[in-house]
């Protein structure tokens, strides 16, 4: 679990991964792999409801399967029953990995979205890298959702963290320091480092007093920041509509329990107090530049400037 780092601030021209790999020289067209996974290290679904967003954007390609009875304990990760056209499909944990074609910019994507393994995580992540690797895949980015003492009623934090020091001068950012249990993205994100393959990874906090899933604000947090880190707009309207009733309902029901109201004060006075973006007008600038980067895709025009 990642419990600091950089957090995502506003400017006029922004690095972006995409560009960060198109400097590397690569012979063949690379790609960018997004890793999402349910489980510990996704709190309310937020990450990988966020990366299907992404995917879902267009048509990709499917490229394979990482999954079987050995990594799974089924009484943990319990497969589920769904009824088709066809009569009942059982869907059994597992993560696929996809190609999303972006040919505006210089790398693909590639998507691995799935479940957290019960068991064999070291063979689990070998699998992973070798299918990517089969796609020249130049970065890992995986991204998760964690719960933590932030109020409901401000900007979703947004925390960026890598170990490669070209991506951290690229950024501006730090490694994390944080010491503790991990989940497989920090793992995933260990093999790709020693097979020399830079790893960048964002994490999105979660009010932890409304910790259930979906989490839409969360969620489109998470596809606001990678919209800035692929240089890449993803439809997602509908998930705005839904951010707003969802922030509607909290503000319902925390008004109606006066212990509640107290404490989601107490965290907005700390989060004020704190000096951070997400409570300055650093967070509203951002928002609007969103905001022109929709109407203007919508025109068809280029959007805000993005640094390669």
């Amino acid at each position: 679990m990642q419990e600091d780092g950089a957090r995502m601030t506003s400017g006029g021209s922004r690095p972006t991964l995409t560009g960060f790999v198109s400097q590397m020289g690569h012979e063949a067209r690379p790609a960018v792999l997004v890793c999402a996974f349910e489980g510990w290290n996704d709190a309310g679904s937020a990450a990988s409801d966020a990366v299907r967003l992404v995917l879902g954007s267009a048509d990709p390609e499917y490229l394979g399967t990482v999954g079987d009875d050995e990594f799974y304990d089924y009484q943990f990760s319990r497969p589920k029953v769904r009824r088709t056209d066809h009569g009942r499909v059982i869907d059994w944990p597992q993560t696929d990995v996809y190609r999303l074609s972006l040919p505006q910019q210089p790398a693909d994507l590639l998507i691995a979205i799935g479940v957290e393994p019960t068991y064999r995580w070291k063979a689990f992540c070998q699998q992973v890298f070798h299918l990517a690797s089969t796609h020249r895949v130049a970065l890992c980015l995986t991204v998760g959702a964690l719960l933590a003492d932030v109020p409901h009623t401000r900007p979703v934090p947004i925390l960026l963290n890598s170990d490669n020091p070209a991506l951290q001068e690229h950024f501006g950012i730090t490694h994390s320091n944080y010491e503790g249990p991990t989940g497989i993205p920090g793992v995933l994100g260990m093999v790709f480092e020693q097979q020399m393959i830079p790893t960048f990874s964002l994490w999105a906090q979660q009010p932890h007093y409304v910790a259930q899933a979906p989490s839409p604000k969360v969620q489109l947090a998470i596809v606001d920041a990678l919209e800035e880190l692929l240089a890449t707009h993803f439809p997602a309207d509908q998930l705005r509509d839904d951010a707003l009733a969802w922030q509607r309902g909290v503000d319902e029901l925390a008004g109606s329990d006066a212990d509640v109201a107290r404490y989601v004060r107490q965290l907005e006075q700390a989060t004020d107090a704190s000096g951070l973006p997400e409570a300055s007008g650093e967070s509203i600038a951002r928002e609007f530049e969103r905001y022109l980067k929709r109407r203007d895709t919508g025109r068809g025009e280029s959007g805000p400037n993005y640094e390669i």
